[in-house]
């Protein structure tokens, strides 16, 4: 009976560490140095969902939070303090701003429809009690 608001549950978390791997993209859209002030570019982050809730029940949850292997984004950019002595480029990380926005309405949206799911959970199980009673 509570199988159903433990699947939302597990929605809701698996989407809202979407969200914050997203935040994390965008605010790191333009750090072109590691922890270590190393000239190496933020890599973009992704989640990756398995299905089954956490315990092995019905639902989903993040099965990792991975690096995104596609190329740095090189602009150019002599003035910049990272840019490169001879050719003025610069290594960027491999963040585009429309693909997370998009992501982020996406996640938005899967959130909201889990707590939507949960609250009609909840109402037919008001609903079936009163029957009872």
């Amino acid at each position: 009976m509570f199988d159903i608001l433990n699947m939302g549950a597990g929605g809701l978390v698996a989407q809202r560490t979407r969200m914050d791997t997203i935040a994390q993209n965008v605010l790191n859209i333009n750090t072109t140095k590691n922890e270590k002030g190393e000239h190496i570019p933020f890599r973009r982050k992704f989640v990756t969902f398995q299905a089954g809730g956490a315990n092995g029940g019905p639902g989903v949850h993040v099965k990792e939070v991975a690096d995104d292997p596609s190329p740095f984004n090189i602009r150019h950019d002599p003035g910049h303090p990272d840019a490169d002595p001879v050719t003025g480029n610069v290594l960027m990380p491999n963040v585009d701003l429309s693909t997370e926005y998009v992501n982020m309405l996406e996640a938005s949206r899967a959130y909201e429809a889990n707590i939507t799911m949960m609250e009609t959970a909840k109402q037919m199980f008001s609903s079936a009690l009163r029957l009872i009673a």
